[in-house]
């Protein structure tokens, strides 16, 4: 019991010794600017990986065009499979039809990701990765499209 009322007074006890001062040092006081040195602007990427891009963008576009030959049989498949039920002829053709496309954007997504590994790379290396990002972005607007595309078809055999 007595051991509680000890405890609480030691939380007020005082130091024995003064506070640092926080007042501003004469150090402080000091100003001046240093010389801002210009950024050396980034190396462009070596020539085998700008070589590279053009293999991985003809791979993509290719593709594409593979995909898009496909896409009007799936169409018509996925047309005529909407509203059947699960596991019947129709919807089974629908599905695989929807497989192939979904195996055409995976060939595109293998683009994309070297692509990304080259990206990765230019960048880590201090090399500037605007070309690679230009090729990136046409790349991922056909990846977009082509999921797009199949998320369409697979919500009308969903039902």
């Amino acid at each position: 019991m007595i051991a509680l009322p000890i405890a609480l007074l030691a939380g007020c006890a005082a130091p024995q010794a003064e506070y640092p001062s926080l007042a501003v040092r004469d150090v402080e006081r000091v100003s001046g600017s240093m010389e801002v040195q210009p950024v050396a602007p980034l190396p462009a990427p070596d020539a085998a990986t700008l070589g590279s891009l053009d293999g991985i963008l003809a791979q993509a576009r290719a593709a594409q065009a593979e995909f898009a030959a496909l896409t009007p049989a799936a169409r018509g498949v996925v047309a005529a499979a909407s509203g059947q039920p699960r596991g019947s002829d129709s919807w089974s053709r629908a599905q695989i039809a929807v497989a192939q496309l979904e195996s055409r954007r995976s060939r595109t997504m293998i683009a994309m990701a070297d692509l990304d590994r080259l990206y990765v790379s230019a960048a880590t290396d201090g090399a500037d990765p605007a070309q690679i990002a230009g090729v990136r972005a046409e790349v991922e607007g056909i990846v977009e499209h082509q999921s797009d595309l199949i998320d369409t078809l697979l919500s009308m055999i969903a039902s």
